[in-house]
């Protein structure tokens, strides 16, 4: 998942980033109000955690402007608690209003509810690069190239291409692929990647499935 933070403040810019990295997201920085509305135009995003006090352009602004366009989910951070900043920001089309200073662990959980409202569109086909995953009838290929998998070896193919361009942990890919927390030293996760490369990247040219080093694996055309 995407996340926009518009955030004219570094530290607290570095600080929501660092968290979110870590918890599996892709995160996306703007440092003041213009930035931020061009990149929400843009750029699809899953969520956009917008500051209301922002140069350029303030954050309600820049609310009211996104909503002309775009449904993106928006989680409004701001200074101000009072009833009548909440009701105005909900007004211009916020899904939610956190004030500052919050805990992360409350932001995080806000970010994650807000997720789970968002529609999302069903895709019958995933697409990286020349590799092509049918959800509908199970298959792979790349190009003109049919690709047998197993079922648990589509599944992982599957959760990485849903969230390509991602660094996801082994951590995360165990509760995702086979619902429980395995030791973090246990190399199934390895083993399982291992061989779904032999398949999918051993015989062509272009690489897709990357290993980063102390974080996890991502899937992704870098060519």
């Amino acid at each position: 998942m995407r996340i926009l933070i518009v955030e004219d403040e570094p530290k607290m810019a570095s600080y929501l980033q660092k968290g979110l990295t870590e918890a599996s997201f892709t995160v996306d920085i703007a440092a003041d109000g213009r930035d931020g509305l061009f990149l929400a135009l843009h750029e699809d995003f899953d969520l956009i955690v917008l500051d209301v006090m922002l140069p350029e352009l303030d954050g309600r602004e820049v609310l009211k402007r996104l909503r002309a366009e775009k449904q993106t989910p928006v989680l409004l951070l701001t200074a101000r608690d009072t009833v009548e900043d909440k009701v105005a920001g909900l007004e211009l089309g916020a899904d939610d209003y956190l004030a500052k200073p919050f805990a992360y662990a409350e932001l995080l959980a806000r970010i994650r509810t807000l997720m789970r409202r968002a529609p999302h569109v069903a895709r019958d086909i995933l697409q990286v690069g020349d590799l092509e995953i049918d959800l509908i009838r199970r298959r792979t290929r790349r190009g003109s190239t049919r690709i047998d998998l197993t079922a648990q070896e589509f599944a992982l193919l599957q959760l990485l291409a849903e969230r390509q361009g991602e660094v996801l942990t082994r951590t995360f890919v165990t509760s995702q692929i086979w619902d429980m927390n395995f030791d973090s030293d246990t190399n199934v996760v390895d083993v399982a990647v291992r061989r779904l490369r032999a398949k999918i990247d051993t015989a062509f040219d272009n690489k897709l499935l990357h290993t980063v080093r102390g974080m996890g694996y991502v899937l992704e055309d870098r060519s």
